[in-house]
């Protein structure tokens, strides 16, 4: 094998990898049902989220309970999931905005910048 025949071999094989990795690092998915855990220095929540996603766009429900949930909104960026919750007249939340970074399965992250932990968990399906 010729000396130009090895380097263009060898930059077909960096391509191909570039691209495997550009295809891992796709936008995260975040529709569907998650359990969430916050830590603050005050104490623990659990609760619900109920996300669904439209490109980068956000919509859904979160709280403490899937019969007590508020509004929440927020955008995806790579792997990053930024949520804002929007609380109902009266009412109060764990958090005012949370920042997520993960996989599709589980996320970690802020909430409030950094006055807390947060976990989303998917939640699995009921067979």
């Amino acid at each position: 094998m010729g000396r130009t025949t090895k380097a263009l071999t060898v930059a077909l094989v960096l391509g191909a990898v570039v691209q495997m990795l550009a295809a891992g690092g796709q936008d995260l998915d975040v529709t569907g049902a998650w359990v969430v855990a916050i830590e603050m220095p005050a104490g623990s929540a659990s609760g619900l989220a109920i996300l669904s996603q439209d490109g980068a766009t956000v919509t859904g429900m979160i709280g403490p309970a899937d019969t007590d949930m508020m509004p929440t909104e927020g955008t995806v960026d790579g792997n990053a999931l930024t949520l804002s919750t929007k609380p109902r007249k009266g009412r109060t939340a764990a958090f005012a905005t949370c920042t997520l970074t993960g996989t599709r399965d589980r996320m970690t992250g802020t909430i409030d910048g950094g006055n807390g932990a947060i976990t989303f968990t998917r939640k699995p399906r009921r067979e």
